[in-house]
């Protein structure tokens, strides 16, 4: 069903943001593997002041939390509220060390 909403032109923005959601989450490996890669492409055209500090055993890449706050104009305690939260209900693995942000995707 989730494949089914992306492939529609008619649905609106935010059940398309939960398809998408859904599939990262809980997906088969290779549309996570395609989501994730086109993530990190999206991620870097319209955040390119955001630079990856380095990257975890796992080879994901972690990120300074003040530069993703500055990049979307909020608080740092508002995007560690929002990962927090992301964590909460979604199960999402999200580690908070200092600055550093390790495994957001």
């Amino acid at each position: 069903m989730a494949m089914e909403v992306l492939g529609s032109q008619d649905v609106d923005g935010e059940l398309w943001a939960e398809a998408v959601k859904w599939l990262l989450l809980y997906g088969p490996p290779e549309i996570k593997e395609i989501l994730g890669q086109a993530s990190s492409l999206a991620f870097n055209e319209y955040f390119p002041q955001v630079r990856a500090k380095g990257y975890g055993e796992d080879g994901h890449p972690y990120y300074d939390l003040h530069d993703i706050a500055e990049a979307l104009g909020v608080d740092e305690g508002e995007v560690a509220a929002k990962l927090s939260e992301l964590q909460f209900e979604e199960g999402v693995a999200i580690v908070v060390e200092g600055d550093r942000v390790y495994n957001v995707h």
